[in-house]
């Protein structure tokens, strides 16, 4: 049996669920997709995906992480960098941790994972 390791699920899962809802986000706020994808730093191929929810569809954010990803991304309007997108995703990953997204993901992809079995939510919590 395979054991994904929750880092694997940030970036199989989580990183592109951010992605999606930043895309998502953003054309809201009435940019192209060719637009959105030089801000997040991803293909317009990417981009077309997530508008058609072929993507990222397996993570749903809670309320409060979906506010910090419409913060992150008037920020990313504000300072379209590369670091800045960095910092802005890594915010968001700290919220899902703490809103425990990652924890309900991996315990939908292996019903054999007892949660507290192990001591990865503190460790990445930070």
């Amino acid at each position: 049996m395979v054991v994904n390791m929750p880092q694997e699920l940030e970036v199989w899962y989580i990183i592109p669920a951010i992605r999606k809802e930043l895309a998502l986000t953003l054309k809201k706020k009435g940019l192209t997709q060719k637009e959105i994808a030089k801000k997040l730093y991803i293909t317009e191929p990417a981009v077309s995906q997530y508008m058609k929810n072929k993507r990222a569809k397996q993570v749903v954010f809670r309320e409060e992480t979906k506010q910090k990803i419409k913060e992150a991304a008037e920020n990313i309007l504000k300072n379209p960098s590369k670091v800045n997108l960095i910092k802005q995703t890594q915010n968001i990953c700290r919220e899902a941790r703490k809103n425990m997204v990652l924890c309900e993901l991996h315990k939908k992809l292996d019903e054999t994972i007892e949660c507290g079995g192990c001591d990865c939510y503190e460790n990445i919590l930070g």
